[in-house]
Order: structure tokens, then C-alpha cells, then sequence
């Protein structure tokens, strides 16, 4: 009972100190200080490194623009979105939950870095830009530093060969020296090739190597603690609800919009339905001891029906997520006269404004629906992932 209620006094203090961090860094204009001090010192080094990113683009091929692009997207936060719940559905629940958490903090924090400094990526032209996917047309509009690339693939691959390297049964100096190199020879050639493709200047890169092997070392420090908090602890999940909608507003304004904020968003919505899904089911569908794939319970073909089964029912509940928060949002903030605003998700006919909260407002400022509409959609999304389907296989004797 002690334990329980100093469990709760240190969640209170968490939420309590986000909350005068995003008064006070308000008030003091925290985040046009440091950027007036940071962003011209890193704007110069983008500038003068452009001869560096003009020489490495010199070797100029069609295969290494292949290359390099297949590369991005692998360790992009779409290809996360989507090998993240195969890794649930595989039993590796533990891992699965710590790369979701892991990736949605990288996510904050890179984010939250590009926005407070507002750096701009290479100048382009003389730099050639290769965007070859949708994707990086839209890491395009963002700011550069840090790499999020770079940071990301540090964290989550260094993540992962501790992961591999504590529970694999073959252990030895030969092993760990074999995935360090693999480890550092996929991080060279992300952050070569997020050069070479003219989206990040060298000091973007070396910023991202030195934020992720910081997050990284955090990490590895507190992770049995996250996940025994997330498996076990009390208040998890009216906490991590909390904890998510303070996270939407503890965020840095960019000096320009950018998609940063969505990216945020959607994997803050995301951590949040996996922390209330697996809280609520661990004991029956996440414990050490479920089946793993290649094992005698769980057979690539039972492996591909959970896929089968899985990925549409995920993209269903994505979908009505998305419309029961556009229905639902709108009206309740309509109700109770809070301003709003909608730039894609809501047409204008459905936004009244007006109220009694107007009123406590400045008029300037109104609730972007959309974040609300994109946190919803995407929690459900994770949520259906460790919840609803694991049910379904249940059912379906998967």
C-alpha cells in the first residue's frame, strides 16, 4: 500500500512538473531565446558544409539514389508503424512494447530539438534533393536538426541488439563485437545516405548520433522500470492519459509550420493505446510465456493468418476512430464554446464558433481539431493492436 501510494505522489510530481514547464517556458518565451542563440551557429555550419554534401553527391548514381532511398524507408516511422505490431503478433510482447515507447520518445524529442532550433536543411539547389516517396517529400518540409533518421536508427537498433544480446542463449566477445559492427555499419550508411540524398547537412547527422546514443544510454537505464510500470503499476492508464495530453501541448511553436507536430502526435496517440491495451490484457495475451513464431504453437502459416486477420481489422479501427472523432471532437468543443479550428479534417460548415470559453481566450488562438482527431485515431489503431486482434486470434484459434 506504501509502495502503491508513492507510486502515485511521483506520478502527481511527473504531470505537475510538465505542467509548470509548459507554463513557465510560455511565459518566459523559453523556446524564441534558445533558438535566437542556437539557430544562427547551426544555419552557418549547414552553410558551410554544403561543399561536404556536394562532394559525397558527386559519386552521383542511379543505383545509390535506389539504394539509399530503400534505406530511408526502412527505418522510416512508417515502416516502424507498420513492423511494430508484427513484432506483438510474433510474442516478443516485451520488446514490441519498448521499441513503441522508445520510438514515440525519439519521435518527441527529435521533434521537439527541429522546432525549438529551427535549422534549415541544405540549400537546394546547388544540393540535389532525392525524394523518393511521399514520405520524404514530407521530411522534406521539416526542419533538420537533429537527423531524425540517424537518431532514430541509434536508438532503436542499438536498443535492439541489447535486446538480442541479453536474450539469446549464444553469448561470447565474438557475438557482441559482430552486432556492435553491423550496428555501427547501418548507422554510417543512414546517415551517409541522408547526405547523399541532400536532406541533411553533417552537422545534422552528428547532432543525431550524439542525441541518440544520449536517449539511448537513458533508455537502458529505465526500461525494466517503464515496463514494469506498464505491466503492473497502479494508475497506468488514467497516468499515461494524462502524461499523452499534456505531451500535445508540452511542445515547442516552430518558427514555420511543419509536419513535426503530427509526427508527435500520432506516436504520442499511438504509446498510448499500447500502454492501456497491454495493461489491461498483459496476463492473457502478453506475459514471458505465449507462444513465439517459429515455435511449435505458433507456425509461420498460423504466423501469416494473425496477419491475415490482423492488418485490416487494425486499418478498420483506424478508420472509424478517425470518424467518430471527427463526428464527436467538433461537437463537444462546439458545446462548450471552445474555438476551433480545422485545416483537413473538418469542413468549415461544421465549425461554429463562439461561447463562453471564447471569452477566457485570447482571440488569436483556437483548438486545432485535427491534433485531437490524429491522437484518436492513431490510440485506437494501437490499441485495436494489443487488444482487440489478440482477441480475435483467441477466437479464431490463431
Amino acid at each position: 500500500m506504501e509502495v502503491e501510494s508513492s507510486g502515485v505522489m511521483c506520478q502527481g510530481v511527473i504531470l505537475g512538473a510538465i505542467i509548470f514547464w509548459i507554463l513557465s517556458s510560455s511565459y518566459l518565451n523559453f523556446t524564441q531565446k534558445l533558438r535566437s542563440f542556437l539557430q544562427p551557429w547551426v544555419n552557418h555550419h549547414v552553410e558551410t558544409g554544403t561543399h561536404v554534401v556536394l562532394q559525397i553527391q558527386s559519386y552521383k548514381h542511379g543505383f545509390l539514389d535506389v539504394f539509399f532511398s530503400g534505406l530511408s524507408c526502412v527505418v522510416s516511422v512508417p515502416f516502424y508503424t507498420a513492423f511494430l505490431p508484427l513484432l506483438f503478433w510474433s510474442g516478443h510482447g516485451q520488446l514490441a512494447r519498448q521499441m513503441t515507447l522508445l520510438m514515440a520518445f525519439c519521435d518527441y524529442i527529435g521533434n521537439c530539438i527541429k522546432d525549438v532550433v529551427s535549422a534549415s536543411r541544405p540549400p537546394s539547389p546547388p544540393v540535389r534533393r532525392v525524394t523518393a516517396t511521399k514520405d520524404e517529400e514530407d521530411n522534406a518540409l521539416e526542419y533538420g536538426l537533429p537527423s531524425s533518421h540517424t537518431l532514430n536508427t541509434v536508438c532503436l537498433s542499438g536498443y535492439l541488439l541489447h535486446y538480442v544480446l541479453t536474450h539469446n542463449q549464444i553469448q561470447g566477445p565474438y557475438v557482441d563485437y559482430l552486432g556492435l559492427s553491423l550496428v555501427c555499419l547501418f548507422v554510417v550508411l543512414i546517415g551517409l545516405g541522408r547526405i547523399y540524398l541532400g536532406m541533411h547537412s553533417l552537422i545534422d547527422i552528428l547532432a543525431g548520433l550524439v542525441f541518440g546514443l544520449g536517449i539511448l544510454a537513458f533508455w537502458l537505464a529505465v526500461d525494466e522500470h517503464i515496463d514494469s510500470f506498464v505491466i503492473s503499476g497502479p494508475n497506468v492508464t488514467s497516468f499515461w492519459a494524462a502524461l499523452s495530453f499534456l505531451l500535445l501541448f508540452a511542445y515547442p511553436t516552430p518558427e514555420l509550420p511543419t509536419p513535426s507536430f503530427e509526427y508527435h502526435t500520432a506516436f504520442n496517440g499511438v504509446a498510448l493505446g499500447i500502454v492501456a491495451g497491454v495493461q489491461q490484457t498483459y496476463h492473457q495475451f502478453h506475459h514471458d510465456e505465449v507462444p513465439r513464431l517459429f515455435s511449435h504453437d505458433l507456425t509461420i502459416p498460423v504466423f501469416v493468418g494473425r496477419m491475415i486477420l490482423g492488418i485490416p481489422t487494425i486499418l478498420l479501427v483506424k478508420f472509424c476512430s478517425k470518424a467518430l472523432a471527427k463526428w464527436i471532437i467538433p461537437v463537444v468543443a462546439n458545446t462548450l464554446g471552445i474555438p476551433i479550428k480545422s485545416s483537413s479534417y473538418v469542413k468549415s460548415d461544421k465549425i461554429k464558433q463562439g461561447g463562453c470559453l471564447q471569452k477566457l481566450l485570447p482571440k488569436h488562438e483556437a483548438f486545432d481539431v485535427d491534433t485531437g482527431i490524429r491522437f484518436v485515431q492513431y490510440a485506437g489503431l494501437a490499441w485495436s493492436v494489443v487488444d482487440l486482434v489478440p482477441s480475435l486470434f483467441t477466437y479464431t484459434n490463431l
